[in-house]
């Protein structure tokens, strides 16, 4: 099976696909490799270190070629017409946010599998690239959060005066929230913590955050690891709760998503106005319409005296590190579906079923038609 890794497209991005010690293994396993000219220049991958891993570097048009495509972010429409009809690609999709992509791909009887529709189960965790990607995002958040903070965040005491902790204030304990729970505490914060799932309080906790519990929360539905869509007078009873933390927050970061839908407005713009001069938010949900009313993609706003920061991409911030576990990620699932000879699809299989988008000219993913059926 010839394998192609194309250069990313999307602004901004800076991971790759595959990385060269990953690339050493597949051809271990007799797989070949071609990487696009440049393609791992952004996560500091020389096409020479892809050479010395046995890949041959080409152009892109060497690289469509392949049996399958590898990519990070979603395949273009101009990247799929170059495609060969029947071939397979590989990349975090979110499939059901489009639908046009799919009919192209259809259109060519390609076969796609979306990185993001890993399921989350234990035998599928080393293929988890949500997880790994997160855990980067989250460490990266409380790190810019403390560029952006003109104060420290541990207790210091000098012979000048003590200095109290920074107050953090995470919504959302998944793996990126807690990811930014450990970090912030590394630095010496103090740090309080909201999520809808009751659940996630002893892993809080364990990591020395404090957990705010909301009146309710037992009845919220968990779906995949994410939460499922909870009501408004839940998200009211939420948004008082926090409403007293936040005046006195020194950072507020916000994680909450929900799988296939916008994400929850859970800082308003009168919940800013009464926050202090000079506190920060970082906006983790951005991409999917974000948590903080006035956050805006891929900018940093300063409003009522509180720095916002919404970047969309926080994992390409840390590309060589997010590269190699993505790398891991994709390739601990192409040697599951696929050996050297080709696929060997069971589609029945539970990891299977679940990461299989398109197959021979139709949308089979479950999830994705459940969407795409109630937005038509």
């Amino acid at each position: 099976m010839k394998i192609g890794v194309l250069k990313e497209t999307k602004e901004g991005e800076r991971r790759v696909a595959l990385s060269p010690d990953v690339i050493k293994q597949l051809i271990k396993k007799e797989f070949t490799v071609t990487v696009e000219q440049d393609a791992g220049v952004g996560s500091n991958f020389s096409d020479q270190d892809y050479k010395d891993a046995g890949a041959t570097v080409g152009s892109s048009q060497d690289v469509f070629s392949a049996d399958l495509l590898l990519k990070v972010n979603l395949f273009t429409k101009q990247e799929v017409s170059e495609m060969k009809n029947g071939s397979a690609c590989m990349s975090i999709m979110y499939a059901y946010n489009h639908p046009e992509i799919l009919e192209e791909l259809n259109k060519k009887s390609i076969m796609s599998f979306s990185m993001d529709a890993v399921p989350r189960i234990s035998r599928a965790q080393k293929m988890d690239c949500l997880s790994s990607q997160a855990n980067l995002a989250g460490y990266k958040s409380v790190i810019l959060g403390a560029n952006h903070l003109e104060k420290i965040f541990p207790l210091m005491m000098t012979a000048s005066g003590t200095i109290t902790p920074a107050k953090v204030l995470i919504f959302g304990a998944g793996v990126a929230g807690l990811q930014a729970i450990a970090t912030a505490k590394r630095l010496g914060a103090v740090v309080e913590v909201s999520d809808v799932r009751p659940e996630t309080k002893e892993q809080v906790e364990s990591l020395g955050g404090r957990f705010l519990t909301v009146e309710g929360a037992e009845e919220v539905k968990v779906e995949g690891g994410y939460a499922a869509e909870v009501s408004a007078e839940f998200l009211q009873k939420q948004k008082e709760l926090i409403q007293n933390k936040i005046k006195d927050s020194d950072l507020v970061i916000t994680t909450a998503l929900v799988m296939g839908k916008k994400s929850p407005i859970l800082v308003t713009e009168e919940m800013v106005k009464t926050m202090k001069k000079g506190a920060v938010i970082v906006d983790m949900a951005v991409e999917s319409g974000g948590n903080c009313e006035i956050s805006e993609k891929d900018q940093i706003v300063k409003k009522y005296g509180v720095t916002i920061i919404g970047e969309s991409n926080l994992p390409s911030l840390l590309s060589t590190n997010a590269s190699q576990l993505y790398a891991t990620n994709i390739s601990t699932l192409l040697m599951h579906l696929a050996t050297k000879d080709g696929f060997n699809l069971d589609r029945e299989e539970e990891i299977t079923k679940g990461v299989l988008i398109t197959y021979e000219g139709q949308v089979v993913h479950e999830f994705t038609n459940k969407i795409l059926t109630k937005s038509n």
